[in-house]
């Protein structure tokens, strides 16, 4: 579900949940929008509170059940002194969350912080080179035939979504279509033109196996080259 009016009515349900547990230590709640590769049926949710014990978490597992009858995904909830120390462990998902929420209750609590451009840049190389490891991997598993080499390039569509997702975060991609965040890493990396956005939007039936073999050497070069672009990469 995108960030919509009927996701933040919905997430006034789960507010007045929270304040039956939290009550005035509920600092925060908002929706966001989720990475490119999770479920797009539920909302959201992300909320700060001051103190998160045992008997919290009991009282919230009491009302899971309701939440995801109603449509809400279970929310992500933590104390407000740990947001701002997790922006280095968890990069990726936090910029995108700070790029794409909507405030339901309280402050912003993205206001004040933003993640740390380093932090970003060594997740990204991180997810590029998994990316890359993993596609020379798979085509070795194909033994070279062309109905496999399509499947593997089909299936690798959706984390390549995520990975152009990070990247555009860093590069301050304000695309928010995967296929125009996709054309301005292209550009951005010196890419051929259409070697990401083509594998985005791959569909399995149309892909033959002639072609797929052709893709898939682009599409193997144009990762190598991205992911040497994100290693020597600064902010200008």
């Amino acid at each position: 579900m995108t960030l919509s009016d009927a996701a933040v009515d919905l997430a006034r349900l789960l507010e007045r949940n929270l304040r039956e547990i939290f009550g005035t230590r509920l600092r925060s709640l908002i929706v966001y929008q989720p990475a490119t590769d999770a479920p797009d049926v539920a909302v959201y949710t992300m909320a700060t509170v001051d103190g998160l014990g045992s008997d919290d978490l009991r009282a919230c597992a009491d009302r899971i059940a309701r939440w995801a009858d109603a449509g809400l995904a279970t929310p992500l909830i933590m104390p407000t002194s740990e947001l701002s120390r997790s922006l280095d462990a968890f990069p990726l998902e936090f910029a995108a969350i700070r790029a794409e929420h909507i405030v339901v209750s309280g402050d912003d609590p993205f206001a004040a912080i933003q993640v740390d451009a380093g932090d970003l840049r060594r997740a990204c190389e991180v997810q590029a080179r998994s990316h890359l490891l993993h596609l020379r991997e798979g085509f070795i598993e194909t033994e070279g035939r062309g109905d496999r080499v399509a499947s593997l390039v089909v299936d690798s569509a959706q984390p390549l979504a995520g990975l152009v997702k990070s990247v555009a975060h860093l590069l301050g991609s304000t695309e928010r279509t995967i296929e125009g965040a996709a054309r301005d890493i292209e550009q951005a990396a010196g890419l051929a033109a259409g070697s990401l956005t083509t594998v985005v939007a791959a569909d399995r039936p149309t892909l033959a196996a002639d072609a797929a073999r052709r893709r898939f050497a682009e599409y193997l070069e144009a990762i190598e080259r991205l992911t040497r672009f994100i290693d020597g990469w600064s902010r200008r």
